[in-house]
């Protein structure tokens, strides 16, 4: 709770925080208005393929050219402004940077990126979180195998998901679910770039004001960021994926304790230990009051007598029983908040979430009817979303993760709302991000072997992590 303290301390010791950002697009935007703001934190160097977009982004949030005009990144070191640059690899390898920041959104690039700073020996803040929900796991081994930081970017709702975890089980709380809220129904699930704003609640108008990506947002709505985001999740926190995928049950912020049980105790989970995602419209789409559709939330138990008690006595919302509690934060701000992460990593030596188990993965699965011949493009697209799955029936099926379901082309059809396979499909094997899954689903057993499709880890250095049958066994979170 002293961040700003520490903040402002390197800020007087002339010493701040050295950061790299690769990617300056929406979520980059955001932050690249906030780090001049900030005490303490120099932004040495920009690396975007699109130069002339990232200087149009800094424009648009206030950057004099002046501060962004670096002739090199020694010259931003020396003056205390900023390099723009198209060359990431110069940016990571650069000895005056402390942190980067991969804001790209692309997932194979991300995984690339990741692992260059790794050998660099540089932590950093993976914004990317498609490519986490394949690969975060073998990418935080392979972090720790270098003796550096990978992180989660806080802001984005997986990291402040792992925080609200965190703060429970530090209090002793038995988690019970975590996750985020959502605008959902069924149909979403068929929307494109080219119905997402519809669906949305912006104009077009206002979508392009704001620089707002329609593929991007269009993840959202078709479920497909839900997926990833719980996948994220459950990895970092130790929670579990529903067999069957997301259930987005309806619900205000005070419905989540309720909503938030067994099955057997008038819930909607499985077991106890999972992760789920809130929706604020009912099933016939009318929008529901005080709901939790921009933020995150976790549910926990009063598993004792006395607690139940405290829960009665302070008037907090429970479900009818009095047993399960909610806390939540209701909105995140996204690159707004990434200074957080930055804070976390230079000043504490610690992520904001980072995977410490394989729990769960993405499937990529077929929008439509498809055909040989039929191009996938991504999450977000017109032919594939991606589905919540266990990562033990996503290895044992042989599920395409979502985030390698980009610019891939098919080699057998596949039905509408069916899981594409590795074998429906004629992947790239010498691209990064493909060995690096690879080599991560050789990391795991493919089941865990008590009926629940779980996948162990099998490296040596893996944390302990919670499971349903023993939720309530405090372990260490990614928050």
């Amino acid at each position: 709770m002293n961040l700003y303290a520490k903040l402002l301390a390197r800020e007087a010791e002339r010493r701040p925080i050295r950061v790299g950002l690769i990617g300056a697009g929406k979520f980059g935007a955001m932050y690249l208005h906030q780090a001049p703001r900030t005490p303490g934190v120099h932004l040495v160097g920009i690396a975007d393929l699109s130069p002339s977009r990232a200087i149009e982004n800094l424009k648009r949030v206030g950057w004099p050219e002046q501060r962004y005009g670096a002739a090199s990144l020694d010259d931003a070191l020396r003056n205390g402004t900023t390099h723009l640059t198209d060359d990431w690899e110069a940016l990571i390898k650069f000895h005056g940077i402390d942190v980067i920041a991969e804001c790209t959104g692309n997932p194979p690039a991300a995984v690339e990126h990741c692992l260059a700073a790794f050998a660099s020996r540089k932590p950093i803040i993976n914004v990317t979180v498609e490519a986490d929900a394949f690969c975060g796991p073998i990418l935080a081994h392979k972090a720790r195998q270098a003796g550096v930081i990978y992180s989660l970017a806080y802001g984005d709702q997986p990291a402040l998901a792992c925080d609200l975890v965190d703060w429970a089980r530090a209090c002793g709380f038995p988690v019970v679910a975590a996750g985020r809220g959502h605008k959902w129904l069924p149909q979403y699930r068929e929307s494109t770039p080219e119905t997402v704003w519809d669906h949305w609640g912006l104009t077009a108008e206002q979508a392009a004001r704001g620089g707002m990506n329609p593929k991007m947002f269009n993840a959202f709505l078709d479920g497909s960021k839900p997926a990833i985001e719980s996948a994220a999740i459950a990895n970092a926190t130790g929670l579990e994926a529903p067999s069957q995928g997301l259930a987005f049950p309806p619900g205000s912020v005070n419905d989540i304790p309720t909503l938030m049980r067994p099955r057997a105790e008038g819930g909607v989970l499985e077991a106890k230990g999972q992760v789920e995602v809130v929706s604020c419209l009912t099933a016939d789409g009318a929008q529901i009051p005080n709901d939790i559709r921009k933020g995150v939330w976790v549910c926990f138990e009063g598993d004792s007598e006395y607690i139940r008690n405290c829960f009665q006595e302070y008037s907090v919302v429970t479900d009818p029983s009095g047993r399960y509690m909610s806390s939540y934060k209701k909105w995140h701000l996204i690159g707004l908040e990434l200074g957080i992460s930055v804070a976390a990593i230079a000043l504490r030596g610690e992520p904001t979430g980072v995977a410490t188990c394989f729990n769960a993965d993405v499937a990529a699965t077929a929008k439509k009817d498809l055909r040989p011949g039929d191009t996938l493009d991504g999450e977000g697209g017109y032919t594939v979303f991606g589905k919540l799955t266990p990562s033990g029936t996503s290895l044992a099926k042989g599920y395409l993760p979502l985030g390698l379901a980009h610019d891939v082309r098919l080699i057998r059809p596949v039905t509408k709302d069916v899981c594409i396979t590795w074998a429906d499909v004629a992947v790239d094997e010498t691209l990064p991000a493909v060995r690096i899954r690879k080599e991560q689903e050789a990391l795991y057993s493919s089941v865990a072997g008590d009926g629940t499709g779980r996948s162990k880890m099998l490296s040596a250095d893996a944390a302990p992590r919670q499971n349903a049958a023993s939720y309530s066994v405090v372990t260490r979170a990614g928050g």
